[in-house]
């Protein structure tokens, strides 16, 4: 396993200290979660499994057929 050494302000690692000691892990496995969900790409297994979960959604048809009018857009 790579070591990374970083620099931040004691500020910054207080509360990062704080974080990681409240949810029971140690700072460099804090860290290093925080930095897989900021490079993961894909959706997690658990909003993976909400697919298909909300059967009083409209159907893309029925919203493509409804003959309300567009909100006037502000402009710039």
């Amino acid at each position: 396993m790579a070591q990374v050494t970083i620099y931040m302000d004691n500020q910054l690692e207080s509360k990062i200290k704080e974080l990681a000691s409240s949810t029971g892990v140690s700072i460099s496995k804090f860290i290093s979660k925080i930095l897989e969900k900021k490079i993961t790409n894909s959706w997690s297994d658990e909003v993976k499994e909400l697919s298909g979960q909300w059967n009083d959604f409209s159907s893309l048809e029925e919203i493509r057929d409804t003959k309300a009018q567009d909100t006037q857009r502000e402009e710039f």
